[in-house]
C-alpha cells in the first residue's frame, strides 16, 4: 500500500466516520467525541435510553437486517451501544443508505414512544422478517408486510437481502451451542490404503 496510500485510506476512513456520525447525531447520541465533536475512524451510537419503550441494541441490530444491513459491533466497548466503523472503501451512497436505515429505525422507535404502534408487537421487536414469514398466507401482525420487508422506497424485491432466520434468543444460543452435523466418527478413515 505504501505510506501515501495508507495515509489517504486513514483520512478517508476518518472522514467517513465523521460524516456518518454528524448525520446520525440528531437521532442518536454519539459517544466519545472530542471537544470539537469529532470522532476517529469509528463512532459509538448510544442506544441505551429510549424512554417509554423496551427497545435495546439487539432489537435495532436485528431490524437493520430488514433494511439489508449486517449490524455493526454491539455492546462493545460499552454495553447496549453500537460501534459503527465505516472503512475507506465505503462509498457515499452506501453510507447514506445505512444512515437512512438507522434514521427510519429511530422513527419506528419514536412511534413506539408516542404510542402510535404497539410496544411489543411492532417491526422493531419482531425483526428480522424472513421471506418465509413475509410471504406466508397468514399475516397476524399489526403492521404491513411492506413495513416489515421493504421499509424504505429504495428497497425492492430485486434488491432485497433476506435474513436467513427469524429472531433467536442470543444469550441462550451462545450458552447452549449444539451441532447438527454428523458425529465425529462419521469422518474417520478406517483404512487409509483404500
Amino acid at each position: 500500500m505504501g505510506p501515501t496510500a495508507l495515509r489517504t485510506a486513514t483520512e478517508v476512513a476518518i472522514l467517513n466516520a465523521n460524516y456518518m456520525a454528524k448525520r446520525l447525531a440528531p437521532y442518536y447520541p454519539i459517544m466519545y467525541t472530542n471537544s470539537e465533536g469529532f470522532c476517529a475512524h469509528e463512532f459509538i451510537l448510544d442506544v441505551r435510553n429510549f424512554p417509554g419503550c423496551n427497545i435495546g441494541v439487539m432489537d435495532i441490530a436485528k431490524r437493520l437486517q430488514d433494511y439489508g444491513f449486517h449490524a455493526p459491533t454491539t455492546s462493545w466497548p460499552v454495553v447496549n451501544t453500537m460501534m459503527v466503523e465505516p472503512t475507506e472503501s465505503e462509498d457515499k451512497a452506501e453510507m447514506d443508505r445505512y444512515i437512512e436505515a438507522l434514521i427510519a429505525i429511530r422513527q419506528e422507535i419514536q412511534d413506539i414512544q408516542d404510542g402510535k404502534i404497539d410496544p411489543e408487537d411492532n417491526p422493531v421487536k419482531r425483526a428480522p422478517h424472513t421471506m418465509a414469514v413475509v410471504t406466508a398466507d397468514e399475516w397476524d401482525r399489526p403492521y404491513s408486510r411492506q413495513t416489515a420487508a421493504f421499509p424504505l422506497p429504495w428497497m425492492t424485491p430485486a434488491k432485497k437481502i433476506w435474513p436467513g432466520s427469524a429472531r433467536v434468543d442470543d444469550a441462550y444460543g451462545d450458552q447452549n451451542v449444539f451441532c447438527t452435523c454428523p458425529p465425529v466418527e462419521a469422518y474417520s478413515i478406517d483404512d487409509l490404503s483404500k
